[in-house]
């Protein structure tokens, strides 16, 4: 037989070529396959957890990395929490700069409305958790966990769902969870944030100061800011403010507006880089590290009995559908801001749903709200976990009513379009022909 020539060969693990790494890092930029992963990892911990809880306890608490200068010996578990989401809320940090500067939020017009709808659907939730944790054997310190959307799951439900919902609907939950996402960062930073070491803290700023300096003179090198960036987080990790908040604050000092005649801004071009890390790797190793809770009858009955899960579960499924649902109306009937025209109340009632999908941010809170108590943030999470597959299945079944509505009208424009002049059907409705691209 006759060998091959070098350049057909292929080893097994072998670096990939460029075009099909191209396709596997484009694909991880989507919604879809981000959310796709997510739900993976969080079903291998959750069989890891349960089937053999003894390994999967013993690899969370393997500790790893130095003690001094900075205590960084820290368990995997504590590594995923405070380091892998850091890359998380670095590209949430370039998209809040993004939409501030270009996108949604650069008006008060257009911003107005879902805004309003992200503060109703964090107040809500935290104030229906609340009330069901106010009496004796309630827990208040959790009243944080149901107020988070998970962007990548909502979207990625979206994506799978919709193929003929307005386009302006994807960007309506977009910005509503950047803003959530901005809410949940002041959160953690305010509230799950102790014992300040002053000194950290000052010289983490100061990192933060020289990023941006350098940032703004146009130095580039991934070789320079790499380590700069891990010294940051390290001293902000030091300094008892929640690591992650330093990958926020870095993410919106890139410049992300585009000068002169720039294809792409370097805060996009950033993003588009390390977008792929965060959704490929380091939100499902924190999903694979942060869900596996014991799903038992009795775990799974204390969900709706026990005041903490329950008022995460109704916080998630009640607080924020509402919330966001009732915000949006108030605020379009009592101020300037309007619904898109595109959108029907209908539409937003089902989107408002999808959002009380709080996965990740919800699991990182639930550590941080209960440090002293591994029993209750495990019930936590599974009321999270519970909470938000109720809600990803009672938004998929109003989703996939609209989206056959949408359809229906589309056919319908086809149809008056092949008879000759526009008929009243073809004027109906939204602008169907925005498709959105997930």
């Amino acid at each position: 037989m006759a060998t091959p020539p070098p350049t057909e060969r292929r080893q097994f693990l072998g670096r990939l070529s460029l075009p099909e790494r191209t396709y596997i890092l484009d694909a991880l930029r989507t919604e879809t396959i981000g959310g796709i992963l997510l739900l993976i990892a969080a079903v291998v911990a959750l069989i890891w957890a349960n089937v053999w809880p003894h390994a999967y306890e013993t690899v969370l608490n393997w500790t790893i990395g130095p003690s001094t200068p900075l205590h960084l010996d820290l368990s995997l578990e504590a590594w995923a929490n405070d380091g892998l989401l850091t890359i998380f809320f670095f590209v949430a940090g370039i998209e809040l700069k993004r939409e501030f500067v270009a996108g949604e939020l650069r008006t008060p017009s257009a911003a107005l409305l879902p805004v309003v709808a992200a503060v109703s659907g964090v107040a809500l939730p935290a104030i229906v958790y609340a009330v069901v944790n106010s009496g004796a054997g309630g827990h208040p310190g959790g009243w944080a966990i149901p107020t988070a959307t998970d962007i990548a799951f909502a979207l990625g439900v979206l994506a799978v769902v919709g193929s003929h919902l307005p386009s302006a609907l994807r960007a309506f939950l977009l910005t509503l969870a950047v803003v959530d996402d901005l809410i949940a960062i002041l959160i953690i930073a305010v509230f799950y944030s102790s014992g300040i070491k002053l000194w950290a803290l000052g010289l983490s700023f100061a990192g933060l100061v020289l990023f941006w300096f350098l940032h703004r003179r146009g130095v580039r090198g991934w070789y320079l800011y790499v380590p700069l960036a891990f010294v940051i987080w390290a001293l902000m990790h030091e300094s008892g403010v929640h690591a992650t908040v330093a990958g926020v604050a870095m993410g919106l000092l890139l410049r992300c507006h585009r000068v002169g005649d720039e294809e792409h801004s370097p805060g996009e071009h950033i993003e588009h880089l390390v977008r792929p890390i965060s959704a490929g790797f380091a939100v499902p190793v924190f999903a694979l590290f942060a869900a596996g809770v014991t799903i038992s009858g009795p775990a799974l009955a204390e969900v709706f009995t026990q005041a903490a899960p329950l008022g995460i579960l109704l916080g998630l499924l009640a607080g924020k559908s509402i919330g966001i649902f009732g915000g949006s109306w108030l605020a379009a009937r009592f101020t300037r801001a309007e619904l898109n025209p595109q959108l029907k109340w209908a539409d937003l009632f089902a989107v408002s749903t999808l959002a009380g999908i709080g996965f990740t941010v919800s699991l990182l809170i639930s550590e941080l709200a209960f440090p002293d108590s591994p029993t209750l943030a495990g019930r936590a999470k599974a009321a999270v976990l519970v909470g938000s597959l109720l809600c990803a299945v009672v938004a998929t079944m109003l989703l996939k009513g609209r989206n056959r509505h949408y359809r229906l009208l589309f056919e319908e424009e086809d149809q008056g379009a092949d008879l000759g002049p526009a008929t009243p059907s073809t004027r109906q409705g939204p602008d169907l022909h925005q498709q959105q691209a997930g």
